[in-house]
């Protein structure tokens, strides 16, 4: 009976290994162009040129948030004109038009988002960081 037992074990035990350890790739990631990465690329550097940024958490996720105005934000908020339409992202609060590049669920956490009261222009654009952002 105990050598029933054993083998019984022992099958258990073969049919439950731990995925075997594999090496991280550190490939550079394939890139194509995006004539909207432009948007985002100017909106970054007016927060960078003008100090407006800084640091968010929620729970673990650590966020940096560029907030771009003027000419940058316009350009960003009108090219995301028929995308927000499209995507049900579209939004109207405190007398400011909102248009993001996702649908809003419980807040603006992790949206990359314009604003526009018809003369200012504002846009935040949020890049997820690590841990490290903190220290």
């Amino acid at each position: 009976m105990s050598l029933r037992l054993a083998l019984l074990g022992l099958l258990v035990a073969c049919g439950h290994k731990p995925p075997p350890v594999t090496n991280p790739d550190f490939s550079p990631i394939a890139t194509t162009s995006s004539p909207r990465g432009k948007l985002y690329a100017d909106c970054l550097a007016d927060g960078v040129t003008n100090q407006r940024y800084g640091h968010a958490q929620d729970g673990s996720t650590n966020v940096l948030l560029f907030t771009c105005t003027g000419a940058p934000a316009r350009a960003f908020f009108e090219g995301l004109g028929s995308w927000a339409t499209k995507q049900g992202s579209e939004a109207k609060a405190d007398g400011k038009v909102f248009r993001s590049t996702n649908r809003v669920r419980k807040n603006l956490f992790g949206v990359d988002y314009c604003a526009s009261d018809g003369a200012l222009y504002e846009c935040v654009v949020t890049l997820n960081v690590g841990d490290f952002v903190r220290q």
